[in-house]
């Protein structure tokens, strides 16, 4: 997959666009901030491999600013984009020449003479254009002018309500972990690479791994969470054999104590007077796949730890039958259940019943599943 992720690669793109010979495939665009790339996003993913299928370039618009929280990193998007297997993924900067834009300037300019776009796909609510004034209307009235064919996706509901990025924060606030899910079609992803840890495995035995997020990343509520874990072992990742022969090592870790420490049956997906699909199978294995790729179960907790600038929110893990040190190997953490809030520990003693709880519990929870 081609992914153009800032504004130098942008322009680029677009003067490459332009400039492409007449015997090059024409591009079915879909646009869009793809938040979450939840069910109704997928729905219009879905078009574009459809149409890749009859031999056009499928494109991902992706519009989203610099300086909010998001669902999804740019690099977890980039990476659950590639799987999926769209052609290219642009990331859109937040510049002047595109917000300024009229909305007739940007089908003309970008969609149809760099983009060459000859399927322009969207949702019912998508805006575009300077103040916003763009959307699905104005496509439809334009396409006759610009020669492109405008396809409208309905939202995607559940419970009688769209589902929307909103509709999953709330989930997420509220540490619904199954909801979250159900609404994006995929357990919520938490990506990074194996950090040093604070060196406490060799007090109570039960070693962890560390990662930080993305600043940027919504997280939910601290806690501990039953979890999914995809190990990407490739040539940069430093692997040992047995963790029991490397007990001394700082690439484990155990859950501070200054912090804290199901596969989901496929539900009926109702509202706006129409079923969706409930087959989760595509979207849940699109972590999964790839060369040197291995999943396992673990138990997570996303508490704050100390730094010499402050403080983060960290994701710190304990991993079901894996015996190695992962320093500098790259986790996506896919959070399934909370299982409960963060605590604060009096004592090592205390941290290590806790956890021997929590493991033992989620060994109950991973042998029904």
């Amino acid at each position: 997959m081609i992914y153009i992720q800032n504004t130098t690669d942008f322009y680029s793109a677009m003067r490459l666009c332009e400039s492409a010979p007449a015997n090059q495939p024409l591009s079915a665009v879909t646009l869009g901030k793809f938040d979450g790339l939840h069910r109704g996003h997928q729905k219009l993913l879905n078009r574009i491999l459809q149409l890749q299928s009859d031999g056009y370039y499928g494109i991902v618009f992706s519009i989203a600013p610099e300086d909010r929280t998001a669902l999804f990193t740019p690099e977890e998007k980039r990476h659950f984009l590639e799987s999926y297997g769209v052609d290219c993924m642009i990331r859109c900067p937040f510049v002047p020449d595109i917000l300024g834009m009229e909305p007739e300037a940007f089908i003309a300019e970008v969609l149809c003479r760099q983009l060459r776009a000859k399927y322009i796909v969207v949702g019912t609510d998508f805006r575009f254009g300077f103040q916003r004034k763009g959307d699905a209307a104005f496509l439809k009235k334009m396409q006759k002018k610009y020669n492109f064919t405008l396809i409208v996706e309905e939202k995607e509901c559940y419970e009688g309500r769209e589902i929307s990025s909103t509709y999953i924060r709330e989930a997420l606030a509220s540490a619904d972990m199954e909801l979250v899910r159900t609404l994006m079609g995929h357990w919520f992803p938490v990506e990074g690479t194996v950090l040093h840890g604070h060196q406490l495995g060799r007090k109570i035995g039960m070693p962890t791994i560390n990662i930080r997020p993305d600043g940027y990343k919504l997280l939910p509520p601290p806690g501990v969470y039953y979890s999914d874990v995809i190990l990407k072992r490739d040539e940069t990742s430093r692997i040992t054999n047995d963790i029991k022969n490397t007990a001394n090592s700082d690439a484990i870790n155990v859950f501070d104590e200054r912090d804290t420490l199901s596969d989901l049956p496929d539900k009926k997906i109702d509202g706006c007077d129409r079923v969706i699909s409930t087959d989760l199978q595509r979207t849940s294995d699109i972590y999964s796949s790839g060369a040197g790729i291995s999943t396992c179960h673990g138990i997570t907790n996303i508490g704050y730890k100390p730094t010499v600038d402050g403080t983060f929110l960290g994701v710190e893990t304990y991993l079901y039958g894996i015996h190695e040190t992962l320093y500098g190997a790259d986790v996506t953490v896919l959070l399934r259940h909370f299982r409960r809030p963060e605590q604060k520990f009096v004592s090592v003693e205390d941290l290590k019943a806790q956890m021997t709880q929590d493991i033992r519990s989620g060994e109950e929870y991973f042998g029904g599943k």
